[in-house]
């Protein structure tokens, strides 16, 4: 028998994420014009316009095509155009090349993102069986997550594209709040021993997090706070930019070709003071806020500089369990006074890089089909960061996430935690 069954109040809830969700995408690109949301600044970015069709396309694609009575797609072409990496549904626009996609114009990923949503909100109004209903609420949940994880790029995709104006214009034209004093940096120690890694809550988590395994974690100790801006002032200072013996061979190499002696958005003026592009525009240098925009070739040569070394990702998720979440906006935001002696800034300030490969843990299995590619595919060469940025959106942080880049990429909101034996 075909039993249906009314949709539950998870599926309310659901509703009402989803349009919050998606109606913040859409706020992210309010202090944009048309012209800023179709740049591409460089091939690992991606432009706005670009991020608000492919998360839409997501949507189309996995739950539309899959569950929708008649589907039709909202434009064929769209299919090839907003693929991002998912080899088993297809081709995929080169992603150097989604900055030259003048069309569609903005209106239309506008009305796209109108009609996918309002043919989703009719399948979560309808009835389904037991099998739909738990597919559906799944493939949602997935796609939310999705879309938040694009959020943080399209603010961290907008900031490098307007860094390259010789304008320097601010995405929100709003006053920066003064920092306090940074805390002087202390260190916690931690016994470590058997423990358990990975994620063990309920509710959602990234296939990357699982499954949940012990792990031996020596004692060791981690800094209180991120390493400040002040503090890496004083690592360029000491020369650390020239100093072959504090960097990885390959991380010398890349300093070396690129010429590279400070931060990405930091720039000297002709006085010798030191400025920061930031997503207000350009403004002084303040030493008390967390230094960020790091590759890891950067962070590992400053903890070696200062008789340290990053911690790995096990330490760190070991340390982070009783930590508050905090949620930030546009800046890393000074540290404030610990209560308790607990650890300060271990979310929503910087990524805090690891020592960590991105690799699977024991017994990971990859999802089939193309969703299997979301994660599993890039477990090799690229290093895991910890914890959230000021441009992660709020709620969208845990203790487990495990989030990865290339070792020499520094335009997200990338900090430095640094670590010891104990």
């Amino acid at each position: 028998m075909d039993m249906r069954l009314p949709r539950q109040p998870v599926f309310a809830q659901l509703s009402a994420r989803y349009r919050d969700v998606r109606r913040h995408s859409l706020l992210l690109a309010e202090p944009l014009t048309d012209e800023d949301c179709g740049a591409q600044s460089m091939p690992d970015a991606s432009p706005i316009k670009w991020h608000l069709a492919h998360t839409t396309w997501f949507f189309e694609t996995f739950i539309l095509e899959r569950m929708e009575a008649g589907f039709q797609p909202f434009h064929p072409a769209f299919r090839v155009l907003f693929n991002s990496y998912y080899n088993g549904i297809g081709e995929k626009h080169p992603r150097a090349q989604r900055g030259l996609l003048t069309r569609p114009a903005m209106a239309q990923v506008r009305a796209y993102r109108a009609d996918v949503d309002a043919r989703v909100a009719r399948l979560l109004a309808g009835e389904l069986d037991a099998g739909q209903r738990g597919q559906l609420e799944t493939l949602i949940a997935l796609g939310l997550e999705h879309e938040q994880q694009h959020q943080e790029l399209m603010l961290t995709d907008v900031k490098h594209l307007l860094a390259q104006s010789a304008l320097l214009p601010a995405y929100l034209d709003a006053p920066a709040p003064v920092a306090a004093l940074a805390p002087p940096l202390s260190w916690l120690g931690f016994d470590g021993g058997l423990t358990a890694i990975g994620y063990d809550g309920e509710g959602f988590c990234f296939d990357n997090e699982l499954p949940r395994h012990k792990q031996y974690v020596a004692p060791f100790q981690l800094a209180s706070r991120l390493v400040t801006n002040g503090e890496y002032q004083a690592f360029i200072a000491a020369g650390g930019y020239f100093n072959a013996a504090l960097w990885l061979a390959e991380g010398w190499d890349w300093v070396r070709s690129q010429n590279l002696k400070c931060p990405i958005y930091w720039q000297q003026d002709d006085n010798g003071d030191w400025r920061e592009f930031t997503l207000r525009g350009a403004r002084a240098l303040d030493p008390n806020l967390p230094v960020t925009h790091l590759s890891l070739f950067e962070a590992d040569a400053y903890a070696h500089w200062a008789g340290a070394r990053l911690p790995t990702e096990a330490e760190w998720e070991f340390a982070a369990a009783q930590a508050p979440i905090e949620t930030g906006e546009l800046h890393p935001a000074g540290a404030g006074a610990s209560v308790g002696g607990g650890l300060l800034q271990m979310f929503g300030h910087c990524w805090q890089w690891t020592s960590s490969s991105y690799s699977p843990y024991p017994g990971y299995q990859t999802a089939p089909g193309a969703l299997g590619e979301y994660n599993g595919k890039f477990m090799l060469n690229q290093y895991v960061l910890r914890g959230s940025s000021c441009a992660t959106p709020a709620g969208h942080a845990r203790a487990s996430y495990r989030n990865f880049f290339p070792a020499g990429a520094r335009w997200q909101f990338t900090g430095i935690r640094l670590a010891r034996q104990a």
